[in-house]
């Protein structure tokens, strides 16, 4: 996805005043604006900011943010699958990952998430591509939320759902290394059968999976 993406904007109730989520938004955005310490799920606070800003101004990469005034404290990224992963391995100019997704923890239970991804499907481009996330529970804050691995799952699928993502069946090794592990997915309107088949291959190795 190239950057003349449409930009969306949506408020949402906080306290006694309104968060902003939007996007997507640029390297030069992102450094301009403060990066909540609360953010450490994946690197901590510094380097995933610089990570967020390298996402942006790549071609096809996306950040669509959640912005307290100033401040970023929620994020989530959409890019081309990581070269040393299966999900790249076909070819499939049509697919991206949604990398990841976080939510400053102060701002958790106002459903921040998923208003972020609804606002990230917004926009009619996505309808040509399919959206894959890859779920890992060793990712999942299990410790500050008080959840259990399958509970934190469900939530998950939930938060993944209002995005229009869905569970899909896949034998890539590293999801199926723990069951709580998932594959889901969003297929747009218009993409054509032959992306979708090419992905069920990519998905489903295995032929004894089918």
């Amino acid at each position: 996805m190239k950057h003349n993406k449409s930009y969306y904007k949506k408020e949402l109730p906080y306290e006694d005043r309104t968060i902003i989520l939007e996007g997507p938004v640029t390297g030069a955005e992102i450094e301009k604006l403060e990066y909540d310490e609360g953010l450490v799920a994946f690197r901590r606070p510094k380097e995933q900011k610089k990570a967020l800003i390298e996402i942006a101004d790549l071609p096809e990469g996306r950040i669509n943010i959640v912005r307290d005034g100033n401040r970023i404290v929620g994020y989530v990224t959409f890019l081309y699958p990581d070269p040393m992963e299966r999900w790249s391995e076909g070819n499939i100019e049509n697919l991206i990952e949604l990398g990841a997704i976080e939510v400053s923890p102060q701002y958790r239970g106002i459903q921040v998430g998923k208003n972020l991804l609804r606002l990230s499907v917004m926009d009619d481009a996505l309808e040509d591509y399919i959206i894959i996330t890859t779920e890992y529970y060793w990712h999942w804050d299990l410790k500050g939320s008080g959840l259990s691995v399958w509970d934190y799952r469900k939530v998950m699928e939930k938060m993944m759902n209002a995005g229009g993502l869905i569970w899909y069946a896949t034998d890539d090794p590293e999801i199926s290394s723990h069951p709580a592990n998932c594959l889901m997915v969003r297929i747009g309107k218009r993409v054509n059968q032959d992306s979708i088949e090419r992905f069920d291959r990519l998905r489903l190795q295995n032929r004894f999976m089918y």
